[in-house]
């Protein structure tokens, strides 16, 4: 066997800042590593260039490169991530910009991801989960369709309104990439990230369920470490889970990482104005089989923690 066959292959599905967690940590070990990216993002510079060039959204895609690059230059991964604040590029991000222009110069999305790619010493790939344009709609419990994921993320409308369900518009169908990653993996990992406009949009794309639940490796969700207003206020673990395993079915899940580590009622309180809370790891389905632990950073913003994430993970292999 050769030691390409020997390396496990992890898959990681999401968007948004969720998973540079997964990424950033994974990385480090001896794994070849796919991100699959949610291709829904309309929001700031994304829409913007979205929009006026009629690319797919780059700026996931772009703290995802970030987040798996291996260059010890650490002035190219603030160039991509450096946001102008002035001036008719203001709210641009350098590495959306570049991303345009290499999907201009290369032909195609997915090539523009694979220059960039050599650019920052990308060690694995990033693919995004479809190649088709499209938005995401939300129906709330009264009825009223949301159109757009920046008005989902960020609700103008009333935010205790629960989401009744979401959908794409057009119809997507999973990129080829996407899908021989996920057939080929020996463990993917779903999220975590904001649930309803970074997770269940690449859940949403025709064929990745069915490629989830068809292919032989395991599969796993990290549940956020908080709710979110106007998506999952309220939520416990057991809501996450059940509500990843209505969009792609029960039985699929083997594993489901909940965090049972507290943050300090001072670090909570910074979240209050949110009206974010505690994700509580209460009444814990049996199956997927529940992996707890201290998975929180120690400071700063509540965000899951890299290298606690990551030995987790590769233990699951």
């Amino acid at each position: 066997m050769s030691d390409a066959k020997k390396t496990p292959r992890i898959v990681v599905i999401g968007g948004g800042t969720g998973v540079f967690s997964v990424l950033s940590g994974l990385k480090h070990y001896p794994v070849h590593l796919t991100a699959i990216i949610s291709m829904s993002d309309d929001g700031g510079s994304t829409g913007i260039l979205r929009e006026e060039f009629g690319i797919l959204p780059p700026g996931d895609v772009r703290r995802a490169l970030v987040a798996m690059s291996h260059s010890d230059d650490r002035m190219l991964s603030d160039l991509f991530n450096y946001r102008f604040a002035e001036g008719r590029l203001s709210g641009h991000t350098f590495g959306n910009i570049m991303l345009t222009a290499l999907e201009r110069l290369t032909g195609s999305f997915e090539n523009a991801i694979q220059e960039a790619s050599g650019i920052l010493g990308v060690k694995g790939s990033v693919v995004p989960v479809t190649l088709d344009n499209v938005r995401l709609h939300a129906q709330l419990e009264n009825g009223y369709i949301v159109k757009g994921e920046k008005n989902i993320d960020v609700p103008k409308h009333d935010g205790a309104l629960k989401i009744k369900k979401v959908f794409l518009e057009p119809r997507a169908t999973i990129s080829n990439s996407a899908k021989q990653a996920i057939h080929m993996a020996d463990l993917v990992v779903i999220g975590p990230g904001d649930l309803y406009t970074s997770i269940i949009p690449n859940l949403l794309v025709q064929g990745v369920a069915t490629t989830l639940r068809a292919t032989k490796g395991k599969k796993a969700y990290v549940v956020n470490l908080m709710t979110k207003w106007g998506e999952t206020h309220g939520f416990t673990a057991r809501d996450f889970i059940g509500t990843v395993e209505k969009y792609i079915g029960k039985g699929v899940l083997d594993y489901a990482l909940v965090n049972t580590k507290r943050p300090s009622p001072d670090r909570l309180t910074t979240y209050e104005k949110e009206q974010a809370r505690f994700v509580e790891p209460e009444d814990l389905p049996q199956h997927p089989m529940p992996v707890l632990g201290d998975f929180v950073r120690r400071h700063g913003f509540i965000r899951h923690d890299p290298v606690k994430l990551a030995r987790v993970i590769a233990s699951l292999i």
